[in-house]
């Protein structure tokens, strides 16, 4: 449990065959102290699984848990939100064979599960998607949150989105990649029929062309508000009735260089975009935020946009990584969390502004000042050099309340596989004092 620089970093669970990876952290409103996370691990049959890591202590310590998987399908692309009574709720695809090729029993779909028990035990899997003898269409990337605001009429309700690809990978024109949402209002037990949001969809080969990246986050008064990137930017979408109904598209702001994005060393990375709402009673409260990366300034950096008007009107771009513009030094896998208490942006991204080649740390930024200004804060993990032959996944995650930040990620080890370690912080609440 090294210290660096009034932080803690700890390592969650070691695989020394598998590697673990594409990572989400909440922590329980009703427990601050219990904080659930979720990953894929590759190299353990059959390709890739996810495990669930529980930790009783405000992450400083962890249990890590292999989840069911009774029909032995691949897993993966797992997410984890808690609602306003300490519920737990997993969400992750599951299928059986390749995507691009058809397998002797095909299957995919979109499940959740729930833990009553702080992350103890999980019920038997809820599906929103499920289709038998068919991997067609392919239901992939599934992003869950919840609704926890007080004021809201849809308190409690469960929301999930994802991109459907007709057919994954194909090139055919007449094939095409749209964005669905789900949602429950009964804590789980059960989700409305797969709903399509996006008026205009993408092609299907998993690049700048297909519509992706799709989070859910409910506003203050259940408002719901859904970004996605896709070739014409960052596109908005929201509901104003508990996600029955949606609007027109909007979009955001265009992404220079696309979501897709070439990074040395490795197999894909995305600039994927994050939404959240500030839920606290904070100067800021109700404003959305949405982080993502692109090339604007010649090299991927990290940005952020806020609207203070239920998304009429957005800021303009504020950078968050704070190294000389145009470095050339690549920023990558950022994403966000807003304290529901004392309304900070804390996020998490991997950064080579100091290596060489494909030498990454990681960095926390934070700001205080409703996403104007960030300060960041160096990981006191040593750089690793990424190997692009293994799966480094395709996003981390972060958590935050009350002061208390913590971002779990993959990063290389010494003997070149994969470990998953988290970066506690804990912050003077609405500062950017850290606590001794």
């Amino acid at each position: 449990m090294p210290f660096g620089k009034g932080h803690l970093v700890v390592r969650l669970g070691d695989f020394p065959k598998a590697n673990p990876a594409e990572v989400s952290v909440a922590i329980n409103p009703k427990n601050p102290t219990n904080v659930i996370a979720t990953s894929l691990v590759t190299g353990i049959e059959p390709r890739s699984v996810s495990y669930v890591y529980t930790s009783a202590n405000s992450g400083q310590t962890w249990k890590m848990q292999k989840t069911a998987n009774p029909e032995n399908r691949i897993q993966g692309d797992d997410s984890v939100a808690f609602d306003q009574e300490g519920r737990a709720f997993r969400s992750y695809i599951s299928f059986r064979g390749l995507r691009a090729v058809a397998p002797l029993n095909p299957l995919n779909g979109i499940f959740v599960t729930t833990s009553t028990d702080e992350g103890q035990t999980w019920g038997l899997p809820v599906a929103i998607v499920d289709h038998r003898n068919s991997l067609t269409p392919f239901e992939d990337k599934p992003w869950l949150s919840t609704d926890l605001s007080p004021e809201s009429p849809y308190r409690g309700n469960i929301y999930v989105a994802w991109t459907r690809f007709d057919r994954y990978g194909s090139s055919d024109s007449q094939d095409q990649s749209h964005v669905y949402i789900s949602r429950s209002t009964n804590q789980g037990q059960s989700f409305s029929p797969p709903l399509r949001i996006s008026d205009v969809g993408g092609d299907c080969l998993d690049g700048d062309g297909t519509v992706e990246g799709a989070v859910p986050a409910a506003g203050t008064d259940g408002e719901l508000y859904v970004v996605w990137a896709g070739p014409k930017g960052l596109i908005l979408d929201r509901s104003l009735d508990g996600g029955k109904t949606f609007q027109k598209d909007r979009t955001l702001i265009e992404t220079p260089g696309g979501w897709d994005l070439a990074i040395e060393g490795l197999y894909r990375a995305n600039g994927f975009p994050v939404t959240s709402v500030d839920h606290s009673r904070g100067p800021y409260r109700g404003t959305i935020y949405v982080n993502w990366i692109d090339e604007r300034n010649g090299d991927p950096d990290v940005f952020v946009i806020a609207s203070r008007d239920q998304g009429a009107s957005w800021s303009e771009p504020t950078r968050i990584n704070n190294d000389p513009v145009g470095n050339g030094r690549a920023q990558f896998f950022t994403w966000m969390a807003i304290d529901p208490i004392d309304g900070a942006l804390n996020i998490l991204f991997f950064d080579r502004r100091n290596g060489k080649g494909t030498e990454t740390s990681v960095q926390m930024a934070r700001s205080i000042d409703g996403g104007k200004t960030f300060l960041n804060f160096a990981v006191a993990l040593e750089p690793f050099e990424c190997q692009e032959s293994t799966f480094f996944g395709d996003y981390n995650g972060i958590a935050s309340y009350n002061g208390l930040v913590i971002g779990v990620f993959p990063h290389f080890t010494s003997v070149g596989r994969l470990a998953l370690s988290a970066a506690i912080f804990q912050f003077s609440p609405g500062t950017q004092r850290l606590q001794p």
